[in-house]
């Protein structure tokens, strides 16, 4: 059986001026550096870490990183982590989105396994790259633990796969918060999800997605 820690990356600079990032490289701010050292901390008193991966994108990687530097161990990135490719509504602010694509967009706040980013991916092609990279982590380390740096996307779309078979459930899936810990395990070909968005270990420094993402 192979554990997953699936980790949440702390707030990034997209997140506090609420625009859709993607695939687009953003940082942590100052509060999401906080986040991720106090996550660092959680992970590694309550788990024993074997290996470390992460997203390659730097709000992802940084997250990994607080974890390494608290471990010693070291981080393989992995592209297939990354955060879904949202095309045309990389960079946007959500506010504006709902004006500029109202039927696109309106299927991302309703109806989220069906969504399709105008130009890049739609939900359904991130959850099928996410859990084939997820399984792939967990058969090279079966046995161990795992800890992986990763988006919400990627998150919640793996979650609606194991729990249900596929992202169209995705829309009753509960979000995961920033710097937030989720824990799955794979043992044999078959997925557990255990717990999804830790996040008390953060107090005050929780933070909570507006109505419109």
């Amino acid at each position: 059986m192979t554990r997953l820690i699936l980790i949440r990356h702390g707030e990034s600079e997209a997140n506090f001026s609420r625009c859709f990032a993607g695939q687009i490289d953003p940082d942590l701010t100052p509060k999401g550096r906080k986040q991720v050292e106090l996550t660092a901390k959680y992970v590694a008193q309550n788990y024993k870490t074997d290996k470390i991966y992460s997203s390659d994108l730097k709000r992802a990687y940084n997250t990994a990183l607080a974890l390494s530097e608290v471990t010693g161990l070291p981080i393989e990135k992995v592209t297939a982590l990354r955060e879904i490719n949202a095309g045309k509504w990389e960079g946007q602010k959500f506010d504006d989105l709902k004006d500029l694509y109202p039927k696109e967009f309106g299927m991302w706040l309703e109806h989220l396994g069906s969504a399709v980013c105008p130009d890049g991916e739609s939900v359904a092609q991130i959850g099928k790259r996410v859990v084939t990279a997820l399984t792939d982590i967990a058969r090279k380390n079966d046995g161990k633990t795992v800890a992986v740096a990763t988006h919400a996307i990627p998150i919640c779309s793996a979650h609606s796969i194991v729990q249900y078979g596929s992202v169209k459930e995705m829309e009753n899936i509960p979000r995961v918060s920033n710097a937030s810990v989720s824990v799955f395990e794979y043992d044999n070909g078959e997925w557990n999800v255990v717990s999804v968005s830790i996040d008390d270990h953060l107090s005050e420094l929780v933070t909570t997605l507006p109505d419109n993402v």
